[in-house]
């Protein structure tokens, strides 16, 4: 496999079946290379040594045992191993069998604990009911040891406990019943107490995949689902009140050492680990866990760091050094972070005199930024209490690191601790004087800043005025820059959090003075379809109200749209003849007007101005739309400013007939429509259109003389109707509500309005 590819699981897979068909001579190779790459797959251990047993290969089998059990914790694993040694130690007689009592007393030491060991202890059990006894001593050994063996087996929880406490019931009544008796109610609760932690433990370990490999840490949601799934496994066995072996850890560290075998290039298992063992008392134990963690993960930084963490915390220094030191490395690959621990390292543990001298050579490194000098001045002001000390080392490193902002801030902010505001002053002109303007913007605004707190007015006002025409260069606005607004009022007298006006204010303010910047900017239309950021290099906001940092992306507001309000619903400037067609609005019914421009792509000034490519792909996205969306959106009005008016949107909504599906209500609807004439939402909405009143009412209906209208004064109606009078489609819905809000009346005789149709209100009224 190649380099850059070996931790493919997919690669791994069909290696380790094409090995399956290959004599051991060609096949070993191919397993070494997996078990080189994955050394915790159980798996291909497995089927690495069980290729051995078949030409029985006894020498290679132990070496491949010796180098695989204790690391993968694995029942089948094991039991492979088991079969091995009763193999080897049948032909040996009384001698063999003690040999392989051993053997299972050593592995179920190891996987004794696994909720998968049932067949294990079954096994075990088996083997020690067929070991022969000469006389009544040895079969009271014997019996012994079967009995000690039930004991622990039933106390475990694993898929088998229920069958195992059976078999022990039966084998305790098998030797004695009044015996048995006796000890099956001693350990009766004892079964219980194994059997509920089994049944909560069973949840947590079905959530795992046991024929996962360890790769690296990945995005995929697989891995971080397993992830999840151990760390909930963990967290059970830390925490569970139940757990049977509280006298001991061993649970947790079999349940750690088993999720090593697949989270095994995970630093944050390996830390927890680590740091469990370390609180529980077992520093020797902590330690090698972290010494495993660097062999399996070489590289990381971060468990160099926590082990030599550890080390010092426990008093082992010569141990922590030599850590420091491989951090240290080559000095081509060593970090500035390196160097700045190991300063405080020895500073802690050595003295001064031992982190200056370091300082001094890690000074002439390649390596060493201005991070280190300011994190040894920053050490000598404030552990040694030596500000001269630490003045010194901040003016040699501007020598070297003038060019820095961030050094320069950094400088100012110590030379703010001493009260130093002339040496801060100075610092700010050697800088602004060195630093070319797009990287001096942080350092103007820690100016001002600085002016602001401490200075008098004029000079207030005379820094601002110098930031702005230094950075004028740097803005597209020109000379625009340089005009005074409110917003540097703002800034000037404003702190920390408190403002000298409201936030609506400030936000109004912020948009007034971004659309004098842009109004005057055309649109490039490739914006509107890909949607480009740039690095907004602005500098005439004011100081305190941005802190945005220099390398932060913003939207390219050279690219945005500016809505203008001088434009109305339906009403474009006719930029061509089409445009200029579409845009003459239908004074005969302004409703129309609307609807139109929001259905009509051209009628709307911004999407005017998108290409024919943007155009084909928004058509693409309406022909996969449901017609009933599809509806809704061509029923919308254009927007009128930044946000829709909610009020003219549901007016909208309520006035169009949108598709819809037919279903047994609708047929029933229709239904009780032949039956009978229903109220339209026409007639909830206060419409003037006449309309037939039901015959159980007890209205009368008025003079018909006052109810009509003369032909000119319904067309200056018609002409003067808005949404808000527009009568209402018929709706379906609205009706059942009608009829529920009469039906649930008090008195037969009333008038039920909905209002307008711009709030939605229901409101009754009787007579």
């Amino acid at each position: 496999m190649a380099a850059v590819d070996k931790y493919n699981v997919e690669s791994a897979e069909v290696l380790a079946n094409s090995a399956l068909h290959l004599p051991i001579t060609q096949a070993a190779p191919i397993y070494e290379q997996l078990l080189t790459i994955f050394p915790t797959a159980a798996k291909y251990w497995r089927q690495y040594v069980e290729a051995q047993m078949r030409v029985n290969n006894d020498d290679a089998t132990k070496q491949i045992f010796s180098r695989c059990l204790l690391n993968c914790l694995h029942v089948p694993l094991w039991r492979c191993y088991i079969q091995f040694i009763r193999k080897v130690n049948d032909r040996k007689g009384v001698e063999g069998q003690e040999e392989t009592r051993k053997a299972f007393d050593f592995m179920l030491s190891y996987v004794g604990a696994d909720i998968a060991s049932g067949p294990v202890w079954m096994e075990y059990i088996a083997f020690l009911k067929s070991m022969p006894a000469a006389n009544t001593q040895e079969e009271t050994q014997r019996m012994t040891a079967v009995r000690k063996a039930y004991q622990k087996a039933i106390v475990t929880p694993t898929h088998h406990i229920e069958q195992l406490w059976r078999d022990y019931e039966n084998f305790e009544n098998s030797v004695s019943r009044q015996l048995a008796k006796g000890l099956l109610s001693e350990y009766q609760p004892k079964y219980n107490s194994a059997r509920a932690v089994y049944r909560e433990l069973k949840k947590y370990v079905d959530e795992i995949d046991w024929n996962m490999l360890a790769v690296p840490p990945t995005d995929s949601c697989k891995d971080q689902m397993q992830w999840v799934a151990w760390k909930r496994l963990l967290a059970f066995e830390k925490g569970n009140p139940q757990r049977i072996d509280s006298a001991s850890n061993k649970r947790i560290i079999f349940s750690y050492e088993q999720c090593l075998m697949y989270l095994y290039h995970y630093p944050d298992i390996w830390y927890d680990y680590a740091t469990w063992q370390a609180k529980s008392g077992s520093m020797d134990a902590a330690v090698k866990v972290f010494q495993r963690a660097l062999k399996a993960l070489p590289e990381s930084e971060m468990l160099k760091y926590a082990y030599a963490e550890l080390e010092e915390s426990r008093g082992s220094l010569q141990s922590a050094k030599k850590l420091y030191e491989s951090l240290l490395g080559d000095a081509a690959e060593t970090t500035a972070l390196a160097h700045i621990q190991f300063i405080r390292f020895l500073r802690r543990n050595e003295g001064v005199e031992a982190a200056r001298k370091y300082f001094l050579d890690a000074r002439k490194s390649p390596s060493c930024t201005y991070h280190v000098y300011v994190a040894y001045a920053l050490m000598a002001f404030c552990l040694d209490k030596d500000p001269k000390v630490a003045h010194n080392v901040f003016e040699a490193g501007l020598k070297q690191f003038m060019h820095e902002p961030v050094y320069i801030l950094e400088y100012a902010d110590f030379l703010s601790c001493l009260n130093d505001d002339r040496n801060i002053r100075a610092l700010f002109e050697r800088a602004l004087s060195s630093l070319p303007q797009e990287e001096s913007i942080e350092v103007w605004k820690r100016f001002i800043q600085f002016e602001k707190t401490y200075g008098d007015l004029a000079s207030m006002l005379k820094v601002e005025q110098r930031r702005k025409e230094a950075l004028s260069g740097t803005s597209e606005e020109g000379a625009s820059a340089l005009e005074t607004s409110l917003l540097d009022l703002i800034s000037r007298y404003s702190f920390k959090d408190l403002w000298p006006c409201s936030s609506k204010d400030l936000d109004h303010l912020s948009r007034q003075e971004w659309l004098s910047k842009n109004i005057g900017k055309k649109v490039d239309k490739s914006a509107l379809s890909n949607g480009s950021a740039m690095t907004d290099k602005s500098t005439s906001a004011p100081s305190g109200v941005s802190t945005a940092s220099l390398k932060v992306l913003r939207p390219d507001t050279a690219q945005m749209v500016i809505y203008d309000p001088r434009q109305h619903h339906g009403i474009t400037v006719p930029s061509n003849t089409t445009t200029a067609i579409l845009a003459a609005p239908n004074l005969s019914n302004p409703m129309a007007t609307v609807v139109g421009a929001a259905s009509n792509p051209l009628s709307n000034p911004t999407v005017s101005m998108v290409d024919s490519v943007s155009s084909n792909a928004f058509d693409e996205v309406l022909k996969a739309t449901p017609p009933v969306l599809s509806a809704f959106l061509a029923g919308l009005p254009s927007i009128e400013g930044p946000a829709p008016n909610v009020d003219i949107v549901l007016s909208i909504c309520l006035q169009n007939d949108y598709p819809t599906v037919q279903t047994k209500k609708a047929t029933s609807l229709s239904s009780q429509r032949a039956a009978g004439p229903a109220p339209s939402t026409s007639d909830l909405s206060g419409s003037s259109k006449s309309h037939p009143i039901p015959s159980n009412s007890s209205f009368r209906p008025r003079d018909r003389q006052l109810g009509k209208r003369k032909d000119q004064d319904r067309q200056e109606e018609e002409e003067s109707t808005t949404v808000q009078s527009q009568p209402l489609q018929r709706d379906a819905f609205r009706i059942r509500q009608m009829q529920k809000a009469r039906g649930g009346s008090a008195s037969q005789t009333g008038s039920v309005s909905y209002g307008s149709a711009f709030s939605g209100d229901l409101s009754g009224s009787t007579c």
